[in-house]
């Protein structure tokens, strides 16, 4: 596997965990609680999605893209960290550190 291919993998790979994460914190009791980790996963997705699309295509943007990406999946991370009691977090603070390493 090339290493674009492994990027594009990875950053797939996070945006599916904090497109599931954000899902199930918002079936949780205390949704309130988790206002800012659905906030951080929306943003994380979203991120992790248009940063793969730009390096599919070879953008000369990608490289300030990732920059960005790697800044926001490490917050998601820390974020999803302080949850990590739950399944959903815990996978999703795992995904998310392995796509920020990837994109510095």
């Amino acid at each position: 596997m090339t290493a674009q291919n492994t990027l594009l993998s990875l950053l797939a790979e996070c945006a599916a965990a904090c497109n599931h994460c954000a899902t199930a914190c918002l079936g949780e009791k205390d949704v309130q609680m988790l206002s800012t980790c659905v906030k951080l996963d929306m943003d994380c997705a979203q991120i992790c999605a248009t940063a793969a699309a730009f390096v599919a295509r070879g953008s000369l943007h990608a490289k300030h893209l990732l920059k960005e990406c790697a800044e926001i999946c490490s917050q998601c991370a820390e974020e999803c960290e302080k949850h990590a009691h739950m399944e959903h977090c815990k996978r999703c603070a795992e995904a998310c550190r392995k796509c920020a390493e990837a994109c510095r």
